[in-house]
């Protein structure tokens, strides 16, 4: 069986340890099926004593200066990025994506790093004269607790970092949930957490199959006072649930459905080099993929054929071949989604433009698809895609557009490209998303605010916002 090189066991108070009952389970590489390792599969016990752990030192890393957390965590970041072909391939053979976007997402999880370990000595307080000149109001902020984060398959490195890094900076400690398909990058990262300087409990993570159970047993454990979840609306409502019995704070990352908007009067290069970052990055498995694309009339069978163009020319394969543009997709069950959204949308009337099924070789592939003349009415514009495909839909009036893009219960992000500013700006208003593209196809970044509205989730992850959703005020009135 072929083997990585890093400890698979549970990482609990500083140490990697076997799980109790459970055993193990196997972490496959989608490009050929092939098992690339076996890791501890933990139960409900193994992640209460990850809490434990996390509890035991959330005191004194509360404690802990703001400037030595933040050498800290600039440390990380200097390990991830001497590191950065090497977790880029841990990356590509666990989640399947290609080697340029493996190695862009371990420089943007490198960033989360660096970033808070920069803000972790910036949460302010702030003091002010009452109204009535009664006394001072004095605001102060204290680290929230111990932390559960949650996180996803697509981006294995970035949002466990995204999660880890403003914890530390805000003085939390935490027990990590990877998805259950990606365990490895996970536990790449406590490693290089603790060669940085990261204390003993600080930082713990449970990788298991079960991760109702576990993430549940410890949402219910007193001791945690914060979820941080990235992943399916379905499951952030049920953890919202989960998470009201203890009224623990939550930040949910959620769904998307991502409108990519194009007017007439948008320069069409620039639109489909756009449309290609938005829609194909790490392969359209993305909550930020463009998910549906308006085109105005005008322009609409020119921006078609040329996008159709970009699409076929990528080269699909495993995610480790340097050729390679487009790796597999995760798994099976992925596949088949996407599938079927493009046979029910073909069926409701869709035009296959390039693409529309699975290639003639071995694993989890899926090829790049455009679809043009897809009704209105399509459950593949009503449903988060995650896979290469971009379904185009025709509007008329400006009107028209900014009312099909927000017809939708999620609001993550939207692109806009047009060549009139004041258009750009207008559109963007009215848009009912957390984060809006203006003639860019990616919005992402460290230093911003990202996060959505609607059913696509709440608080916001990175800028300084991130830093303050682990911290909660604390008010003093005085007088002197």
């Amino acid at each position: 069986m072929p083997s990585t090189d890093l400890a698979t066991g549970l990482f609990i108070d500083g140490e990697f340890v076997d799980a109790g009952k459970a055993g193990r389970f196997d972490v496959h590489d989608p490009a050929t099926g092939e098992v690339i390792a076996s890791v501890a599969d933990g139960e409900v016990t193994d992640a209460l004593l990850a809490v434990d752990a996390a509890a035991a030192a959330a005191a004194a890393w509360a404690a802990t200066a703001p400037r030595e957390r933040s050498r800290i965590l600039l440390r990380a970041f200097d390990l991830t990025t001497e590191r950065a072909e090497e977790l880029a391939r841990l990356i590509s053979r666990e989640n399947g994506k290609a080697m340029p976007d493996a190695r862009a997402e371990v420089a943007y999880a490198a960033e989360f790093f660096r970033w808070y370990g920069e803000e972790a000595v910036r949460a302010l307080g702030s003091l002010a004269t009452a109204p009535g000149g009664t006394n001072k109001i004095m605001v102060t902020h204290r680290p929230v607790g111990v932390c559960v984060l949650v996180t996803p398959w697509n981006f294995p490195a970035a949002m466990a970092t995204r999660k880890i890094g403003p914890a530390l900076a805000a003085g939390c400690t935490v027990v990590l949930k990877p998805a259950s398909e990606t365990p490895l990058t996970a536990l790449a990262m406590a490693e290089i957490l603790t060669e940085a300087g990261v204390p003993a409990g600080v930082v713990n993570v449970v990788t298991s199959r079960r991760s109702g159970a576990v993430v549940s047993a410890m949402l219910h454990d007193p001791r945690v006072r914060k979820l941080s979840f990235t992943g399916s609306t379905e499951i952030g409502r049920v953890l919202l649930h989960e998470a009201a019995d203890n009224v623990v704070n939550t930040s949910m990352e959620l769904g998307g459905n991502a409108p990519f908007l194009v007017f007439a009067d948008a320069d069409l290069d620039a639109a489909v080099d756009g449309a290609m970052i938005a829609k194909m990055r790490n392969g359209g498995s993305a909550c930020t993929a463009a998910n549906r694309f308006h085109v105005e009339a005008p322009v609409a069978e020119e921006f078609t054929r040329r996008l159709a163009a970009r699409m076929a020319e990528l080269r699909l394969g495993p995610g480790t071949d340097e050729a390679s543009q487009v790796g597999p997709l995760v798994n099976e069950d992925t596949v088949a989604k996407v599938g079927e959204l493009v046979e029910g949308a073909v069926a409701a009337g869709a035009r296959v433009v390039t693409g529309g099924g699975r290639p003639d070789r071995a694993g989890c592939y899926y090829e790049p698809t455009v679809l043009a003349d897809v009704s209105p009415d399509a459950r593949i514009l009503r449903e988060e895609i995650f896979g290469p495909v971009a379904p185009i839909v025709v509007f008329e009036t400006e009107a028209e557009a900014v009312e099909a893009a927000n017809d939708t219960e999620y609001g993550l992000v939207a692109y806009v490209y047009t060549g009139d500013l004041a258009r750009g700006l207008r559109v963007g208003e009215a848009l009912e998303f957390g984060m809006i593209g203006l003639n860019r196809g990616l919005v992402s970044d460290p230093a911003a605010p990202f996060g959505g509205v609607k059913q696509s989730g709440i608080g916001r992850e990175g800028g300084h916002e991130g830093l303050m959703d682990y911290l909660e005020s604390k008010y003093v009135a005085v007088r002197w």
